[in-house]
């Protein structure tokens, strides 16, 4: 879809449909210019009746009295509630209703005097708009309508084009981690992730290195070892490099990236396996960001690390007992076989490490029900060791609305996971704080390195719980693309 800044009167513009944005107990829409006057009764009667509530939407034909077929009218909320989320979420409305009326192109007017700066607002409205309108459509007979165009009405499109360049391409790289992410198992085993990071890299100039079985074993990745060791399809270990500032350590982002996940030997139940194969979105995360800072050119050094295995039962399945060595040089016991992904994870987080000495190193990951029964489905919960890391985060997650919550981590929890067979063991004393158990085991892969670790179970797709948002549709979610490229660019 394209998407343009134009510098247009409202009145003039020849559109299907012009929106605008009403705040709650308001007379009139934002921006709204001098109209006729039988439609000027029709919208102030209309904006009565809805009373700009956030999520409303009402509809005005205009009967040829201006050159827009068709007049939208979308409710903010209460003025000192208006931010860049209501924003975000009203604009991705507004595309789904459009595409509903089989309109393929619309307009949305964003006047000087509006609550919110004209760049983060602009950056808002992309992104809802475009996230709202995908869809996972890939095996379907039946294609979605796609929409074709959007002008925003602005009053200077020569400053503010950028930001919809921007917009358009974070957007663009969220949408790429769920179509990934939405893959199903049979179609996206870790061969497949690997290739997909390999097209990644070749479109995008970055450096690819992929570590597959026997390299893996012979360089000490006993974690991914030992839980991809149950598939026919080999582990992978995918490693994508950016180089955008010259003398400057990486930031590191490692990505759980299971293509599907049984439990292995301690198996899953039957009901809601099929979620699984969202179990690599921490990966398709990964993938997702690199795709950002690269077509952006941030001025920024990135390593992308994503391990990537198939948990599956077989002979060949790594068992409850057994105790593995970690890349980390650490030995950690197996109490379950369906606590892998901190195994996975605590490899990829120890080999960058040392590796590469990052400033800083942020891993996403799928990683334990234990978080959604802490925080639900619409928050994702999160670990560091560092406060300037920490303050970033929330600053960043205040601006996106993908929401993090900050998880404790002290020494009673580390404590949780020793072991009296090995150093550490892969699940914490008992079924308490299992989210934090889970964290703690990663922390003693990093040490002092500034870290922060989101935990995306509940928030990586939508679920039962899931809070409804219009730009958010069934399946993968793409969550922590948005929020990480405003942490890098910040």
């Amino acid at each position: 879809m394209m998407i343009n800044a134009e510098k247009t009167q409202p009145l003039k513009k020849k559109t299907k449909a012009l929106c605008f944005f009403v705040a709650e107990k308001s007379e009139e829409p934002f921006g709204l210019p001098k109209i006729d006057s039988k439609l000027l009764a029709a919208i102030k009667q209309s904006v009565k009746e809805t009373k700009g509530k956030r999520g409303s939407l009402y509809i005005i034909h205009t009967h040829g009295l201006i050159p827009a077929e068709k007049i939208v009218l979308v409710g903010l909320g209460q003025t000192h509630k208006i931010n860049h989320e209501a924003l975000r979420a009203s604009s991705g409305k507004i595309a789904k209703k459009i595409t509903e009326l089989e309109i393929r192109e619309f307009s949305i007017v964003l006047p000087d005097k509006f609550p919110l700066k004209t760049d983060s607002a602009i950056n808002a409205i992309v992104e809802g708009v475009s996230l709202s309108l995908y869809s996972f459509d890939k095996h379907k007979k039946e294609k979605n309508p796609v929409l074709q165009n959007l002008s925003i009405l602005v009053s200077d499109e020569v400053k503010i084009s950028h930001h919809v360049s921007k917009a358009k391409t974070v957007s663009e790289s969220v949408n790429f981690a769920r179509s990934i992410a939405n893959l199903p198992p049979n179609e996206c085993v870790p061969a497949h992730m690997a290739e997909f990071a390999k097209s990644l890299a070749a479109k995008n100039k970055l450096k690819c290195t992929i570590l597959s079985k026997n390299e893996l074993r012979q360089k000490g990745f006993g974690g991914i070892t030992a839980v991809g060791q149950g598939s026919k399809n080999e582990p992978k270990l995918i490693i994508l490099e950016y180089n955008g500032k010259k003398d400057e350590s990486p930031t590191v982002l490692v990505g759980k990236a299971v293509t599907f996940d049984t439990g292995g030997i301690s198996i899953k139940p039957a009901e809601k396996m099929d979620e699984m194969k969202f179990d690599k979105c921490g990966g398709c995360t990964v993938l997702g960001i690199m795709k950002a800072v690269s077509e952006l050119k941030l001025p920024v050094n990135i390593v992308g690390i994503i391990p990537s295995v198939e948990n599956m039962p077989s002979g060949e399945s790594y068992r409850p007992g057994d105790i593995i060595k970690l890349y980390g040089g650490s030995t950690a016991e197996i109490h379950n076989t369906d606590a892998e992904g901190r195994l996975i994870l605590s490899d990829a987080l120890s080999y960058g490490i040392k590796t590469y000495k990052p400033k800083a190193i942020l891993d996403f990951a799928t990683l334990t029900g234990a978080c959604i029964v802490a925080l639900g489905a619409n928050v994702a919960g999160f670990v560091s060791n560092n406060n300037n890391v920490v303050n970033k985060v929330k600053r960043s997650s205040d601006r996106t609305g993908e929401e993090v919550w900050q998880l404790p981590l002290n020494d009673d929890y580390m404590d949780m996971i020793k072991s009296d067979n090995a150093d550490i063991k892969n699940v914490g004393t008992g079924r308490a704080a299992g989210a934090i158990t889970a964290a703690a085991f990663l922390a003693n892969a990093v040490g002092t390195v500034p870290w922060a670790h989101f935990d995306i179970a509940g928030t990586a797709w939508i679920q039962t719980g899931s809070k409804e948002k219009s730009y958010n549709p069934k399946g993968a979610t793409g969550f922590g693309v948005r929020l990480v490229i405003d942490y890098l660019s910040s």
